[in-house]
């Protein structure tokens, strides 16, 4: 960056997503238009942009043709077209499966294309270069700055050479203050710094708490000739339960003989022993996978949160100096399974309001508020408005969860009886007041991973490439030590080592004494946010790691 130890620019995005790099992009172009000459960085903690992006993808194209001209548009890296093989799948328990014969509701995917979204962040970030924007990956957001009256000024970036003990070594090297008249935060689901300020400028006042899908992804070489390019499959069912957890896996054919394939599973669950990664492996051998994946292999693998809440999830996203975008505002589309799209559409009218208050020279509240009208004239209102109480209506399940669904494709959204919406973390029952089969007894005698089709999680760690500086104070902080084993251990069984896609949690028992303790494992971390997210009392907060820290993903 600058050897100074304070920068200043016009504009700063935190993150280099999909949404931070459409907003650079958009803004350039309208910051052009106005002839204003405006400074615009983009910070990223990932060791390069596009390291730290995972998603399934299935894209609609319509947000990145109104971002782009139309040769840009024709240079993005998609894969593929959506072929006519765009199915929906019932997984039975004993081995069988029914295609229904229409899509549900929003699950379409005529005139979509599938793709890694990691490359195409990698292209949107020439893109950005090109028109001046100055991109720094490596760096990693340790706080927000605010002034006096609290309005967020910038961001400063994470102090490294630390040990463990918190002990300054000889490398020690104090982080950057970025200061701003407008910081973007563009995180990505559960962003570390944007939730410090919804946190303290209660931005979710009178919202639904916010919460989240965990999706465990691989990307497999097979066999020549073994799956149709563009086909898109979804499944439902087997091997999760009606009312008891909420989700369906995915298996997009690309080109070069491979397929990319993963469950997503709704984190409110209530089973303390729940084991999201364990399950997608289970998912794997019912016979309609299997014989896919059959004498294939895995290239990639790898894990992320989407958050879920909908519409009345969504918090304020705009204040003095700041705008929130993408999933770390919570625009994601849970019937359609999208969010990519609504990224961008939010990137473009963020783009618009700072632009707009570029040439004010006000960038206030009030003057940020054009961000919420936008938004409102927008695909992201027309999209999440009407199905803003869907996802609290499938905590009934399946058939009660459907119909409400039925109705409210009638009422647009409007539902009576809806299902109060509770943290992840508040749904987690311990083992006193859980009454269902635990999981290890649920699936016994399937729990074995031969390394072939199934794989336990240390070989997740090891085809995501994560990596981490182990000197390091740990990223993953137990709020209150005694609560954390007087309750999340004693009483939860430490449901952490459950839910982490990674092992980074394990439950060690003294041999002689018998007393049961936590050894973390940060450094397998894939940045999923799971533990911040789902932990019981939220005994976890997720903090940035060294930038360049965390996996390293090519195709994801």
């Amino acid at each position: 960056m600058d050897n100074k130890n304070i920068i200043s620019t016009d504009i700063l995005i935190v993150g280099a997503g999909v949404a931070g790099l459409s907003t650079a992009i958009s803004l350039s172009d309208k910051l052009k238009q106005k002839s204003l000459k405006k400074r615009i960085i983009i910070v990223e903690k990932g060791a390069s942009v596009g390291s730290h992006i995972l998603s399934g993808a299935v894209i609609r194209p319509q947000a990145f043709k109104e971002l782009l001209t139309t040769g840009e548009f024709d240079g993005i890296p998609f894969d593929s077209k959506v072929s006519s093989v765009d199915k929906v799948i019932k997984l039975n328990d004993n081995g069988t499966d029914i295609t229904l014969p229409l899509h549900p509701p929003y699950m379409s995917n005529d005139g979509n294309y599938l793709a890694s979204l990691g490359q195409i962040c990698k292209y949107l970030a020439t893109l950005a270069e090109a028109r001046g924007v100055e991109i720094y990956t490596g760096f990693s957001v340790d706080s927000v700055l605010y002034d006096d009256e609290n309005k967020v000024i910038g961001v400063k970036t994470k102090d490294t050479g630390i040990d463990h003990n918190g002990v300054k070594q000889k490398n020690y090297q104090e982080g950057t203050k970025v200061k701003a008249s407008i910081t973007i935060f563009a995180e990505g689901t559960r962003g570390s710094a944007v939730k410090t300020v919804i946190d303290k400028l209660h931005l979710d006042a009178g919202k639904n708490p916010q919460i989240y899908s965990l999706g465990i992804k691989e990307l497999w070489k097979l066999p020549k000739g073994r799956v149709e390019v563009g086909s898109v499959r979804h499944t439902f069912g087997y091997p999760l339960r009606d009312k008891e957890e909420f989700g369906g896996g995915f298996i997009y054919g690309l080109t070069n003989d491979m397929v990319a394939v993963g469950l997503v599973v709704g984190l409110d669950y209530e089973d303390p022993t729940f084991d999201p990664h364990s399950t997608m492996q289970i998912w794997k051998t019912h016979p309609y996978v299997s014989s896919i994946l059959d004498g294939g292999s895995v290239v990639e693998a790898g894990a992320k949160t989407l958050p879920e809440g909908g519409w009345n999830s969504i918090p304020k996203y705009y204040g003095d100096n700041m705008l929130i975008v993408g999933d770390s505002a919570g625009f994601l589309s849970t019937p359609r399974l999208k969010g990519i799209h609504l990224a961008v559409q939010s990137a473009i009218c963020a783009a618009d309001t700072a632009s707009f208050a570029m040439q004010k020279g006000d960038t206030s509240k009030k003057t940020l508020a054009r961000y919420e009208e936008l938004v409102n004239d927008s695909c992201i209102y027309d999209e999440l408005y009407p199905t803003r109480n869907m996802r609290a209506s499938m905590q009934r399940g399946m058939v009660c969860g459907g119909i409400q669904m039925g109705m409210q494709l009638l009422t647009g959204g409007a539902c009576l009886l809806v299902p109060k919406v509770k943290n992840d973390y508040e749904t987690t029952k311990d083992f006193s007041k859980f009454s269902n089969q635990p999981f290890n007894e649920r699936f016994a005698g399937k729990l074995e991973f031969d390394k072939k089709l199934t794989f336990d999680k240390v070989t997740t760690v090891y085809k995501s490439k994560a990596m981490h500086d182990e000197i390091q104070i740990p990223h993953l902080q137990i709020k209150n030590k005694a609560l954390f084993k007087n309750s999340n251990i004693d009483n939860y069984g430490l449901s952490e080592a459950s839910m982490c896609p990674a092992e980074v949690y394990e439950l060690h028992t003294d041999k002689q004494s018998g007393e049961k303790s936590l050894r973390l494992h940060a450094e397998n971390c894939l940045h999923c946010k799971t533990c911040d997210i789902k932990s019981p009392n939220g005994a976890i907060t997720w903090i940035t790691p060294y930038g360049g820290d965390g996996p390293d993903y090519n195709m994801m």
